[in-house]
């Protein structure tokens, strides 16, 4: 009697949920179009209206509702965001693939934007690891990825010291994740570090190679003149070109309008949310220190409505009491 009314409810519980994710927040596995056929459209538009399209970083499933909300249309989940947020390390190649995976699979599980993931150098030293890695990340419900020509024991992009390896073994990098994708709508981007120990000049070439070997499009990490992007996009013509507005780094921001004049599709912003709320927590606990009390800081705080909204937690509610009357 236990165990068959153990099962129903646990039956129940199931339904119950898929139901409340189709509602609103249903993810990426549901059925519909793919989650790399969405970004490429987006891309594809972008290139062709020469209007950047604005892709957010999101550090957790939450904060990819917010986004979404506010009428975004593409999410970004950084490396360097998994090992501040989730994992409290600096980005220093310290995070795995499965730290990714977590993240990637609850941000893709609630919100319906395509997920662009930052996948470093691949996650290993061999192809299989790359392979792996692509894998796991398009059944993740992933839209796409960046891999780096980084060396594997790789520094944050817009940090001195860097190191590259050969094109030819970036090419291979590409090669083996282009071959382990079974959806070919699967997004791969090439991302180049080339520029700050290379120059113009032998990064376009670098880059040329990369296209070749099947990357989607190129993200050319911490450019530092405007001009730059516009030597990319006139070597490689319509070949996506994503720039990284990441706040205090090495790249001024720009303004979608500047971008959009010499060539760039996408505009990223990798952790400016995170920044923000970074910001905001840093001012609560000092006030709750300093004054014993979050009444004077409560602007930094969302309203318990104001959350409910995010997550439709009233039609999760409605939901419940639903099936509670049933009983």
């Amino acid at each position: 009697m236990l165990r068959g009314g153990t099962a129903v409810m646990g039956s129940m519980s199931t339904n119950m949920h898929h139901q409340v994710r189709t509602m609103g927040t249903n993810g990426q596995g549901g059925k519909g179009k793919a989650p790399g056929a969405k970004l490429r459209e987006l891309v594809d538009e972008a290139t062709a209206t020469g209007k950047p399209l604005q892709i957010v970083g999101a550090v957790n499933a939450y904060c990819g509702l917010m986004a979404e909300k506010k009428g975004h249309k593409a999410l970004y989940l950084s490396g360097g965001g998994v090992a501040l947020s989730s994992l409290g390390y600096p980005d220093l190649g310290v995070t795995t693939l499965e730290d990714v995976l977590v993240d990637a699979r609850r941000i893709t599980r609630q919100t319906t934007a395509p997920l662009l993931v930052d996948i470093d150098t691949g996650f290993g030293t061999t192809i299989f690891n790359v392979q792996r890695t692509i894998e796991d990340m398009e059944a993740a419900g992933v839209a796409g990825v960046h891999m780096e020509d980084q060396v594997v024991a790789k520094r944050c992009g817009h940090r001195p010291n860097k190191q590259i390896v050969s094109t030819e073994e970036m090419v291979h990098r590409i090669t083996a994740a282009v071959d382990a994708r079974h959806d070919p709508s699967f997004f791969i981007m090439a991302r180049t570090d080339a520029l700050a120990s290379e120059g113009l000049e032998a990064s376009v070439e670098r880059c040329k190679h990369y296209v070749a070997a099947g990357a989607d499009a190129l993200f050319v990490e911490a450019v530092t003149d405007l001009q730059e992007y516009k030597a990319f996009s006139e070597a490689l013509p319509g070949v996506p070109l994503l720039s990284n507005l990441t706040e205090f780094g090495k790249t001024p921001l720009w303004s979608l309008d500047e971008l959009s004049k010499v060539g760039v599709s996408m505009a990223l912003y990798p952790l400016s949310a995170f920044r923000a709320m970074s910001k905001a927590a840093d001012v609560v606990f000092e006030t709750l220190k300093e004054q014993g009390s979050c009444v004077p800081c409560m602007d930094h705080l969302h309203t318990r409505e104001q959350t409910y909204q995010v997550i439709d937690y009233h039609a999760w509610e409605k939901k419940l009491d639903k099936f509670q009357s049933s009983d």
